[in-house]
């Protein structure tokens, strides 16, 4: 049985963590494939949007497998590896294709990493978030200790961390870390729907504004204000007023048949 699986359906890859029995946890074997996986569907031209979710209804991803590395905490290495070939957080922010969460279940500490690391998230009822790093003993090492805090404040970041607790998908709605919630029969159909809208624009603009977006959240305002204007200089030079025009008609025409 293939651990993750790939389907590719008009410009969308889904990427599926295939271990449900396991709550999809993420083993040794399950990481390098996920990595690989996403590596896979990064360096595939036809592919403008990714969406990545998990099997069942149970679990995105529980996590690091711990039974794994109860029996042997020398897998706990690979776990904190940093390259893209190991690390599958790693590969999936070197995506330049935006990468939509569908977060199906839980999504615990490991497993909510994965979920940080996708662009845009979007939830089932079903889902439920833990950070659960202090009460197991590991620190964090794919981001969760940074990126949490930024999205949610620092005071809810250091509540979910410290404690352990879950946190259920309204209340990550509210806190901003996922986009909206949907019921577990729309959860995917949802995430692929907007996945097609991503995929109908432009997609040397769709990555290269992700990568404008990204790059400037890494920094403080004034040189993210900086570099938009560089790289905006740059890449507006090249925009002809027949392009220009032929957008401003297929926008006016998309708006037409969305209200219809």
């Amino acid at each position: 049985m293939s651990l993750v699986l790939i389907t590719r359906d008009d410009g969308v890859a889904t990427v599926t963590l295939n271990r449900p029995e396991a709550m999809n946890a993420l083993s040794k074997a399950l990481r390098a494939d996920l990595a690989a996986a996403m590596r896979e569907v990064a360096g595939d031209d036809s592919i403008r949007a990714i969406v990545l979710t998990g099997a069942g209804t149970r679990a995105f991803t529980a996590g690091l497998d711990l039974k794994e590395l109860g029996a042997d905490t020398s897998n706990l290495g690979a776990a904190n590896a940093t390259g893209a070939d190991e690390n599958p957080v790693k590969a999936i922010e070197l995506c330049p294709q935006p990468v939509i969460g569908a977060i199906n279940g839980v999504a615990i500490t490991g497993g909510f990493e994965v979920a940080l690391a996708c662009d845009i998230r979007i939830a089932s009822t079903n889902a439920r978030f833990a950070d659960t790093h202090a009460r197991v003993g590991v620190m964090p090492g794919w981001g969760l200790s940074q990126k949490l805090s930024r999205l949610i404040g620092i005071g809810r970041a250091k509540e979910l961390s410290l404690t352990g607790n879950f946190l259920d998908a309204e209340t990550a709605c509210t806190w901003g870390l996922v986009n909206r919630v949907v019921a577990p029969d729309d959860l995917l159909p949802a995430a692929q729907a907007l996945a097609r809208d991503i995929a109908s624009a432009d997609p040397a603009m769709v990555r290269a504004y992700k990568a404008l977006i990204d790059d400037g959240y890494a920094l403080p305002f004034g040189a993210a204000m900086a570099l938009e204007q560089e790289r905006s200089s740059a890449a507006n030079r090249s925009v002809s007023a027949d392009e220009v025009e032929a957008r401003r008609i297929a926008v006016m025409e998309r708006g037409r048949e969305r209200a219809g």
